[in-house]
């Protein structure tokens, strides 16, 4: 999903691309490069002169019960992709000045009220420890001397994709309803303003580190609920209560559902990013009216 959004934006920005792909290359704008294999890049010649790279990687937290085996999945999908991406650009005569890659408020685990900057420290859980290991395995190209950012994603509204496509038809059907408590704070970003950071980071040499990649108004998952249900014009009267998400989804309920996450975008608000969406209702009209 966003991975095509960016493209198209940069795309629309006059730059050429060069995406790496798992299937066979379609055209000269394609690479093959599939990190579930050996995960070598064998023509890396193709990735000399680059003027950037872009790496969002990941299977999906939320598709499956975190078994080991899943777990596993979705640790690999992040950390070892990019280290051997990271591996591979530094081995380059011309790498890219800058590599942008994804990570996510996962980073700073169950919070409770605690407002979370670009700076504050590591949580503890499964989801923080995974954060921290995919943000370090970037290391061997920051060691060459590629300006690394690591954009900590929080929770993307989009029509197309992501935890939207999934709630508008419960709350259509009047089944939706708060998660737990609903008092969790959740750190969420429109679409548009993800693509914008990026293109932002991007653009401006003198960002590196950790970037929490947020709006400027986390709400509480009950306030996110009714603001979803007024957007659809629907009522949100069925709480799922934590015992239950516990008895179906396991770890993740705990981590993924339940966690209280209050990251705010103070390095993006004191270089001075300006957001299209800030507040949720009017991400989620934008969202909603590209049906």
């Amino acid at each position: 999903m966003l991975g095509a959004a960016i493209a198209t934006a940069l795309s629309l920005e006059g730059r050429s691309l060069l995406r790496l792909v798992r299937r066979a290359p379609k055209d000269t704008g394609e690479l093959q490069w599939n990190p579930d294999e050996d995960g070598t890049i064998h023509n890396l010649q193709a990735l000399e002169g680059l003027t950037a790279a872009v790496h969002l990687s990941g299977a999906n937290v939320s598709a499956h019960r975190w078994t080991d085996a899943y777990k596993k999945e979705i640790t690999d999908s992040r950390v070892k992709s990019t280290r051997i991406l990271a591996e591979s650009l530094a081995k380059l005569k011309n790498p890219p000045p800058v590599l942008v890659v994804a990570s996510a408020t996962g980073f700073y685990g169950d919070r409770g009220d605690e407002i979370l900057n670009d700076h504050s420290s590591q949580g503890q859980g499964f989801f923080p420890e995974l954060c921290a290991e995919w943000e370090a395995a970037s290391q061997p190209a920051e060691d060459a001397g590629i300006r690394v950012v690591h954009l900590r994603f929080g929770v993307v509204i989009a029509r197309k994709g992501g935890i939207l496509s999934r709630l508008v038809l419960l709350f259509r059907l009047g089944l939706g309803g708060t998660l737990g408590s609903g008092k969790q704070w959740m750190s969420w970003v429109s679409e548009t303003d993800l693509i914008a950071t990026v293109l932002f980071t991007l653009n401006n040499p003198e960002i590196s580190g950790t970037i929490n990649t947020v709006a400027p108004h986390p709400v509480t998952n009950a306030q996110f609920t009714h603001q979803l249900a007024r957007s659809l014009h629907r009522p949100a009267i069925l709480p799922a209560p934590a015992f239950a998400l516990r008895l179906v989804f396991g770890q993740m309920a705990d981590e993924a559902l339940l966690a209280s996450t209050r990251a705010v975008p103070k390095r993006l608000l004191d270089l001075g990013f300006v957001f299209e969406h800030p507040t949720l209702a009017e991400a989620l009209t934008a969202a909603l009216a590209k049906e």
